[in-house]
């Protein structure tokens, strides 16, 4: 049993849901996440971020019947789909129970198009539709806010597991940097789990680079 219950460091963890290190993160830097007899877990996450004043990456072509939307708040229902079929299976469903839930995706979607800081420029919907397709399918979504240190914040990068392999994450990525770009904004910033190393290598690839090491605190229920 992790014997963080009692120490300073983990009531700090507990009471802000986020421990901060340096770039190597070097407290439990060799873990992945953390139980302890508390019932809290403490998944690694990774802050990345660019400049937007660079050339950014040349995004691929959409394949054949995809296509990107706008912000429109009609599509909300649609970006809630698109995230819970992206994320219910993925690591960040445990980091973030809401990502497991219809609704919850849906609440968050609320939660994220009605704040103040929202960037509908940055924030954009992929769906997929073949002919004699009655409704299209959402199979992408990315979101973008503006935060404290006036940085585009990228939010839930998402593209639905059949969809995947096919560059699509790559373009949602750059929409919404370039929505960001439009908004007057000079860099960009995200947040990744440590166990998202397929995620880790898009962005890096693509010009992101890690800068801190958070670890975010998630109870656990047990039996």
């Amino acid at each position: 049993m992790c014997s963080l219950k009692t120490s300073s460091l983990a009531d700090t963890m507990v009471r802000t849901g986020h421990l901060v290190t340096g770039r190597s993160g070097s407290v439990w830097g060799f873990l992945g996440s953390l139980t302890c007899a508390m019932g809290i877990t403490y998944f690694r996450r990774y802050r990345l971020e660019m400049a937007l004043t660079r050339t950014l990456f040349p995004c691929p072509p959409l394949p054949p019947y995809y296509q990107l939307l706008p912000w429109n708040p009609d599509d909300l229902d649609g970006h809630a789909e698109a995230k819970y079929q992206s994320f219910c299976g993925e690591i960040d469903a445990h980091v973030f129970p809401c990502l497991g839930e219809r609704e919850g995706c849906r609440r968050l979607m609320e939660e994220i198009t009605r704040r103040d800081n929202f960037v509908p420029e940055a924030t954009w919907l992929l769906v997929h539709q073949v002919p004699g397709q009655r409704r299209p399918e959402y199979c992408g979504t990315i979101q973008g806010l503006r935060d404290r240190q006036d940085y585009g914040a990228i939010q839930n990068l998402g593209v639905t597991p059949p969809h995947r392999g096919r560059g699509l994450g790559t373009t949602l990525l750059g929409q919404a940097l370039a929505g960001f770009r439009l908004a007057g904004l000079r860099r960009s910033c995200l947040e990744v789990t440590a166990q998202n190393t397929g995620a880790i290598r898009l962005y890096t690839r693509l010009g992101f680079r890690r800068v801190r090491t958070v670890y975010k605190a998630v109870e656990v229920a047990y039996a």
